[in-house]
Parts: structure tokens; C-alpha cells; sequence
């Protein structure tokens, strides 16, 4: 496991697990957005393209992001994709909760920043809506496309809460003990 890319919608944990593992790991780690959205606009599709692939070129890599148009540059080139596939009540309540938290200014990342009550909630494109609409509209192509990715050889793992998560990151934690263990082993008896 040493090429993951991870999706799912907002606020499914997406960079909390892409760090835990980034730390567990020692791999570096990219968040697809931070790359689409630069000071000056979004990347052109072939450039957000290009930046990606040169990440995913690498022997070794975390990405999270919900970019399917990017699958052939990140999710087929990936050991392990990782879906985060939540409940939509747990995703629309977890939104509402972050978006508070981000508008009452207890968070200074880059979204928190562009965050308004209009482009959290209420706008025609708000976060909350959008994440809506995107969840019914997505998810029938997420299957084809993770259908791809395994019959590609990726490793898929469907995680449907946070307890699923927090169980998978107990065998991701057991499996490299019980890696680092037999390194120390095979070092201790030599040659």
C-alpha cells in the first residue's frame, strides 16, 4: 500500500484520514482542491491534470479529492482507493456542524475563508446544496468508475461510517506493526 487515493463528499473526514495516514506512512500527501484552486482561479482542466499526474507519477503517495474526471490519473494509478461513503443525514449534519464552526472563525483554512452564510447554506450553489445535489448525482457513476479501478487491480475499500473508518485504520496500524516487526527480525538474524 503505497499509492491511495481517497474520496467521498464533504465532510466524510477525507483529510483527517489523508494526514493520519500521511503520518503513519511517512508518504506525502496532496489535497486535489488545494491544486484545482489557486489564488488566480481554478486550474484549466489539462493543467489540474498535469499537476496531478506528475503527484501520482511518484512511488509513493497519499491524494484525497472528489475529482472523478481525474480517475485515469489518479484512481487507476493508485495500490488502494479508498471511498468514504457516508449516509447523506450524516454528511448534511456534519456540513451544517463544520460551516458553523468555520463561520463563527474558528477555523482559518483556505475554505473557511471563502466561507459566507450565502455560500454555506442558502445560495443556489451553496456547499450544503451542492453537496446534496452531487451526492444523488454521483454516486451511480462512482460505482461504474470503482468497478474500473478494480478490475484495473486497485485495492478498494467502501467505508459506510465512522466507525468503518476507525476499524480500518486499526488494521492499517496492526499490518504495519506486524510489517515493521518482521523488518526488525529479518535486520536482527542477518545474513
Amino acid at each position: 500500500m503505497r499509492k491511495i487515493a481517497l474520496f467521498g463528499p464533504p465532510a466524510t473526514g477525507k483529510t483527517t484520514l489523508a494526514r493520519w495516514l500521511s503520518m503513519e506512512l511517512g508518504y506525502p500527501h496532496a489535497d486535489l482542491d488545494d491544486i484545482l484552486f489557486t489564488p488566480a482561479g481554478p486550474l484549466p482542466l489539462e493543467e489540474f491534470r498535469r499537476q496531478a499526474g506528475e503527484i501520482t507519477c511518484r512511488d509513493e503517495w497519499i491524494v484525497e479529492g472528489n475529482f472523478s474526471k481525474l480517475a485515469d490519473v489518479v484512481w487507476h494509478r493508485a495500490d488502494v482507493l479508498v471511498w468514504l461513503d457516508f449516509p447523506l443525514v450524516l454528511i448534511v449534519y456534519r456540513i451544517v456542524r463544520r460551516s458553523l464552526y468555520q463561520l463563527a472563525g474558528r477555523d482559518d483554512s483556505a475554505q473557511a475563508r471563502r466561507l459566507t452564510w450565502s455560500t454555506a447554506f442558502f445560495g443556489r450553489r451553496s456547499l450544503l446544496r451542492t453537496a446534496i445535489r452531487k451526492y444523488r448525482k454521483n454516486r451511480p457513476r462512482y460505482v461504474q468508475q470503482v468497478a474500473e479501478a478494480a478490475e484495473l487491480g486497485v485495492e478498494v475499500v467502501r467505508l459506510r461510517s465512522p466507525q468503518e473508518v476507525q476499524g480500518w485504520r486499526q488494521e492499517v496500524r496492526k499490518g504495519l506493526a506486524e510489517s515493521r516487526s518482521q523488518g526488525a527480525a529479518r535486520h536482527t538474524a542477518g545474513p
